[in-house]
């Protein structure tokens, strides 16, 4: 787990600066993927030596992401509509926002193999 939330924060970091760009610097708010994706490379470094503490402060911060997000990810039908007021912030938002989950899910799986690994040992 502590690759997969170093590379998927990096991602997240690379998006951010994506969005950024594209709003033509217009907000730091197109930063807050970055944010999210430093804060989660910095819990998955700490995970590589304490996994257990890190993976789960990085799935904490993957939760306030995804509850971050979702205002904007139930705009998204207004992107395909035309009328969002800000479609680039809604188009990021969605991708962190799945991204997020399937990082969730995945650590979510990762607790329980472990779980199951520790049962079967003792």
């Amino acid at each position: 787990m502590p690759r997969i939330t170093i590379i998927l924060g990096a991602v997240l970091i690379v998006l951010g600066v994506i969005g950024y760009i594209a709003t033509e610097f217009a907000s730091w708010t197109a930063l807050i993927p970055s944010i999210l994706g430093a804060l989660l490379v910095v819990f998955g470094l700490i995970g590589v030596k304490r996994p257990k503490i890190g993976i789960h402060v990085a799935l904490v911060v993957a939760l306030l992401g995804i509850a971050g997000t979702l205002m904007n990810v139930l705009k998204i039908g207004e992107v395909f509509a035309g009328t969002a007021e800000r479609p680039v912030a809604v188009v990021l938002s969605t991708i962190t926002f799945v991204l997020l989950i399937v990082y969730v899910v995945l650590g979510v799986r990762s607790f329980i193999a472990a779980r199951k690994g520790r049962a079967v040992t003792a």
